[in-house]
């Protein structure tokens, strides 16, 4: 039998439904759930795509999916579908725009990579590039993170991230690294146009030793209170912000 997500909450749901880049087999809906909003429009898409629509009691939905806030919304799916490094790159050329790209260097975290995937949708990163080991995957819990940004977007897994970053060279993307280093450029006075990757470290232990020496450079955020970082999630977020900003600007 082939693999199956189970997607959760509205906001995922919905995006997944809208991006159809997956396989559907059945949309559930808690007993009591009023078809208004963006239930509503989830049924309109259901529809469309021509999938089962079938009511289950709460207590189903709390078996089914245990310890989440699933808001009585469950969509069973095929898995994630990866792209790879040139559907990125002929992308990014079809948009008639130069690379800017985003790689995770092993997060863990679920919350924290779905935050940075929502912000990478919303600046219009054309790819996102994740290690297949020892970090998390696009799992039901970080499309429900992202709230279903992940769906629309080209998510590459990687085996090595220093060998990709070579790759990125050879084909002209200059690098920037996210890390708190006193020697570290000031994000604000950096040259992001041109093709870009940024590339941001796991939580806690920051980039890699070797990521580190495979950037072209490092940035980090200028910060004026008391507290001396900030996490992957708002950190990575804040750069992707700035340097979508200067691309726009030509800057």
């Amino acid at each position: 039998m082939a693999p199956i997500d189970i997607l959760y909450g509205r906001q995922a749901v919905h995006e997944a439904l809208r991006a159809r880049r997956r396989h559907f087999y059945s949309l559930s809906l808690a007993s009591g759930v009023k078809p208004v909003g963006i239930v509503a429009d989830i049924l309109t898409l259901a529809r469309q795509v021509k999938i089962r629509v079938q009511q289950a009691e709460r207590v189903q939905f709390d078996k089914m999916l245990p310890g989440v806030n699933h808001q009585s919304v469950a969509l069973e799916s095929s898995p994630y579908p990866y792209a790879n490094l040139g559907e990125v790159f002929s992308y990014a050329q079809s948009m008639n725009e130069p690379p800017f790209l985003l790689l995770l260097d092993h997060l863990e975290d679920p919350q924290n990579v779905g935050t940075l995937l929502r912000t990478a949708e919303a600046v219009g990163v054309h790819g996102v590039f994740l290690p297949d080991r020892r970090a998390v995957g696009i799992t039901p819990a970080v499309s429900n993170s992202s709230a279903g940004a992940v769906e629309h977007l080209r998510v590459v897994h990687v085996t090595n991230v220093a060998r990709t970053l070579r790759e990125f060279k050879q084909r002209g993307v200059w690098i920037a690294g996210l890390d708190n280093q006193p020697n570290a450029s000031d994000l604000l006075q950096s040259d992001f146009t041109g093709k870009l990757a940024i590339v941001i470290g796991a939580e806690g232990s920051g980039l890699s030793r070797l990521t580190q020496e495979t950037c072209d450079w490092l940035v980090r955020i200028p910060l004026s209170g008391k507290v001396e970082s900030l996490n992957a999630a708002v950190a990575g977020s804040a750069a992707l912000i700035v340097a979508n900003s200067a691309r726009r600007a030509g800057k």
